[in-house]
């Protein structure tokens, strides 16, 4: 499961309100897709750039997430790694991209538990489920230290 931060929550939340105030959204579309969307927020790049630098390739996202390494130099490596450094893991890609994280999944109540990956509605309930998720695990400590040291 990804790293938990505020940056990471509210990256997950604008691109959830983006996808549901219309933007293009196409599964089968590197830019337009459930990750290429996530991509656009955390990294600013357009949906054409990460389209064009993901088709250099043969690969859905999931396979091109799982061959990324340090040394692997395929275009879409760069957009990746820029994902990977906003806290999220390579199985947090796969997962975003078919809409099955477990833990996810089991917030999101059993009469909609049943995702269809390229259905815009059940991309938005998902990462803002999944933002709630990792809004809840944030470390509380630095707040309250900050409260306590405010006191003094």
């Amino acid at each position: 499961m990804a790293k938990p931060s505020p940056e990471l929550v509210a990256a997950l939340r604008a691109t959830a309100q983006r996808v549901r105030a219309g933007a293009p959204y196409q599964w089968g579309h590197y830019g337009h897709c459930n990750c290429g969307h996530l991509a656009q927020t955390l990294t600013g790049r357009a949906p054409g750039e990460i389209h064009r630098l993901a088709t250099t390739r043969p690969g859905e996202w999931q396979d091109q997430a799982r061959e990324v390494c340090p040394t692997s130099g395929f275009a879409l490596a760069d957009v990746i790694r820029e994902m990977l450094s906003a806290g999220l893991a390579i199985e947090d890609l796969v997962a975003l991209e078919n809409l099955h994280d477990p833990q996810v999944l089991a917030r999101i109540p059993d009469t909609r538990r049943w995702l269809d990956r390229n259905a815009r509605s059940d991309l938005v309930l998902y990462l803002e489920t999944w933002a709630e998720l990792l809004e809840e695990a944030l470390d509380p400590a630095p707040a309250e230290a900050s409260l306590v040291a405010a006191e003094l």
